[in-house]
């Protein structure tokens, strides 16, 4: 099954745990394909970063190694302008342009579309009570 992994839903796996955490381990263990683009990716760095100078530097750099290892990067073709946040919209395009089943994330602005075409958005929370916790 393909996933693709909103921004939040990784600072939250990475930093705090909880089902966030759950989804992340499921994708480095491959037991669910992650797919993102290259801007989702150095979005995942940027912020990354930023919690780790805020956090003091306790954090190793690399951390998103193995998950980005993991993940299927694709090249986005499809361009979509339907999200309240334009910045959003990379999301969907990389679901769409992947064949992903699910967007996972806890962002607003991307939940309350809930459905675009056959991708549906939920919560890191509805997807492990939905397929990790059997």
């Amino acid at each position: 099954m393909k996933v693709v992994i909103d921004t939040n839903v990784l600072i939250s796996g990475v930093f705090f745990g909880g089902f966030p955490r759950k989804l992340l381990s499921a994708i480095i263990n491959q037991k669910i394909i992650a797919c993102a683009t290259t801007e989702i990716i150095n979005e995942y760095e940027e912020i990354i970063q930023e919690m780790i100078k805020r956090k003091q530097g306790y954090i190793n750099k690399t951390i998103l190694t193995p998950l980005i290892k993991t993940m299927e990067i694709i090249e986005p073709v499809t361009h979509i302008e339907i999200c309240r946040d334009p910045d959003d919209d990379k999301f969907l395009e990389c679901a769409k342009d992947s064949h992903a089943f699910y967007i996972v994330s806890g962002d607003k602005d991307l939940l309350v579309i809930k459905k675009y075409e056959d991708i549906q958005i939920i919560t890191a929370k509805d997807f492990c009570e939905k397929f990790l916790l059997k």
